[in-house]
């Protein structure tokens, strides 16, 4: 059975990626050494406005942190939709980073991260799931609750 591509994918399961974000400072979204892709890390907004504030455990439920996991991803694949011309250029997804402000005594970082990594698999499939660290954090830029890292490998 032969996978669907990314692009194709995005099709069937009615995602529209939203315009690539922009640089909240002096940084670039993305930078590509020669196979490697290397993202910026990526905050929940939607068109440069938060679409989450505050710290798991505090704050926001598991279910926000989860959905603003997904959405941070959401804007990385945009940024490398950007970059690439089209999703079908990834190959592999080398690495997923997800940091989350929460409380010291939260727990379930792993729940929250999961809306990254659960949507890279629906995406690229679950053979493509890439190996992550998952980081709570006291905070992340302006506020949010998380910041997503992504390394991509790239077909040249």
């Amino acid at each position: 059975m032969v996978t669907p591509s990314a692009e194709a994918r995005l099709r069937e399961l009615a995602l529209d990626l939203p315009p690539p974000p922009t640089p909240f400072g002096a940084y670039v979204e993305a930078v590509q050494a020669g196979p490697l892709l290397f993202l910026s890390g990526m905050l929940p907004v939607v068109g440069h406005v938060p679409k989450y504030l505050g710290r798991l455990g505090e704050d926001l439920s598991i279910e926000e942190g989860y959905d603003a996991a997904r959405t941070a991803c959401l804007g990385g694949l945009s940024a490398a939709r950007a970059h690439l011309g089209s999703l079908d250029r990834i190959r592999t997804i080398a690495k997923l980073g997800v940091y989350i402000a929460a409380t010291s005594d939260f727990r379930d970082h792993p729940k929250v991260a999961d809306g990254a990594s659960e949507l890279l698999s629906r995406i690229f499939g679950e053979t493509r799931v890439p190996p992550r660290i998952v980081l709570g954090v006291s905070s992340v830029p302006l506020g949010m609750p998380i910041e997503v890292e992504l390394v991509l490998e790239i077909e040249t």
